[in-house]
């Protein structure tokens, strides 16, 4: 077989319609598009998104499409058995230490212990939310679970993180509160 033996499957091309050809055609005068208003005109049509100026679908329900939850809290996930590889027995956990090592990408940012696989070793882990089996799994082995709090603020509190010199603000004043 060569190039030019190459043919396509039969009946998988067809020839293009041709409209507004004349009665004989059997699409002439208006080819097919009705006579007068907005679809029987050049370029006429709103596209598929456009509901004759009501709420097109795809707005009424969000979770359908174009939706961001502007409540939602991005936490950085770390799993026990990560924790298990990488750190040494009696080490305490923070998300500092946890951004030094790789395992998260800011540490700012908040931070949940997950309980996918084991734990052997006496840790303690300072973290803003633990699953239970995570918290289980530390605590079984001889260690200590430290929960850190989601430092936001704003009539959106559980959304808007505080930039890094609000923060490091907010950290002195607690810790000069706490003496």
């Amino acid at each position: 077989m060569k190039l030019h033996d190459l043919k396509p499957d039969k009946g998988s091309k067809r020839r293009k319609k041709r409209v507004g050809l004349g009665h004989a055609a059997g699409q002439g005068k208006t080819a097919g598009r009705g006579t007068k208003g907005q679809g029987s005109r050049r370029g006429g049509g709103k596209g598929p998104y456009f509901e004759g100026g009501q709420l097109p679908l795809v707005r009424r329900m969000p979770f359908k499409r174009g939706f961001n939850n502007i409540f939602r809290i991005e936490y950085q996930e770390v799993n026990v058995e990560t924790l298990q590889e990488r750190f040494q027995d009696g080490e305490t956990v923070t998300p500092t230490l946890l951004a030094q090592r790789g395992l998260i990408r800011d540490e700012n940012d908040p931070v949940v212990i997950l309980g996918r696989g084991e734990l052997s070793r006496k840790l303690t882990v300072q973290a803003h939310r633990f699953t239970k089996s995570a918290q289980e799994k530390i605590e079984g082995a001889g260690g200590t679970v430290e929960k850190l709090e989601l430092l936001v603020t704003g009539a959106r509190a559980t959304v808007k993180k505080l930039r890094k010199e609000q923060l490091e603000a907010l950290r002195a004043q607690k810790a000069s509160g706490d003496q």
